[in-house]
């Protein structure tokens, strides 16, 4: 709680300031809405904006899943192949340079508009992040530790069972949350290239009915499935941490 006090002062200083000067300078809130006008478009708005976050939800969540397992295999592959890791990760690094904005009608062009080309959008988005974030933690692993169990007579499964994969372990957290915060982006931008709900769409309905507040109130609703997805994932790394019950890794 103690860490969460500073960020929270300063997010409601932010506010207080935006808000003071939307009333101070009279700019039209078809221009910028205060956070209150923002905040109460969203409660009148809520079930509305709940079924498009539904959507995106049911887009982003599988989409993330995939991609994080697709990274871990692929992983585990490339650390057990250093030629193949040489030779296949500057592809996967220049597949990132595409844009989003090109990327998402195409996927839509070549897989029409159903709930895989968003699925693929996501997974192209996230999976590099948590790829390169393990490949390195997988580097970070002692070599005592390799020895130790070389000398023991384990093989390669059981020494990156017990050596390798617990070094990547920060890592690989790190890696997820920088991937959890792109899933919720990806997915708005495959909605709008085509999509039928969906945040993206309820911020483009917005934009073009010139309704401020409501874009903003799906920018907000956005934030808070990444924060959520990002508060998950904390929480799943707590609970996994080795040493939880007294017990330290070996």
């Amino acid at each position: 709680m103690s860490r969460m006090l500073s960020p929270l002062a300063l997010f409601l200083l932010l506010f207080a300031v935006w808000e003071g000067y939307c009333r101070l300078s009279g700019v039209s809130e078809l221009v910028l809405p205060g956070p209150l006008a923002v905040l109460h478009a969203l409660y009148i708005h809520r079930d509305a904006i709940g079924v498009h976050a539904l959507a995106t939800v049911l887009v982003a969540l599988p989409g993330f899943a995939l991609s994080v397992s697709f990274a871990v295999l692929t992983s585990m592959l490339l650390h057990a192949c250093p030629r193949a890791e040489r030779a296949v990760l500057p592809v996967f690094v220049a597949s990132q340079t595409i844009p989003l904005v090109a990327l998402a009608p195409l996927m839509i062009l070549w897989f029409g508009f159903g709930l895989l080309p968003k699925i693929l959008l996501v997974i192209l988005v996230t999976f590099l992040p948590v790829l390169l974030s393990l490949l390195s933690g997988y580097r970070q692993t002692p070599a005592a530790f390799t020895e130790l169990l070389q000398s023991m007579g384990a093989g390669g499964f059981e020494i990156f069972r017990r050596a390798t994969w617990p070094s990547a372990r920060p890592a690989f957290f790190a890696g997820l949350r920088i991937s959890a915060t792109y899933a919720i982006v990806a997915t708005i931008f495959a909605e709008y290239a085509g999509a039928r709900q969906g945040i993206g769409i309820w911020i483009l309905s917005a934009k073009n009915s010139f309704r401020a507040d409501l874009v903003l109130a799906g920018v907000v609703v956005s934030a808070l499935l990444t924060l959520t997805l990002l508060a998950v994932l904390r929480g799943i790394e707590v609970l996994t941490r080795p040493g939880r019950g007294g017990r330290g890794h070996a």
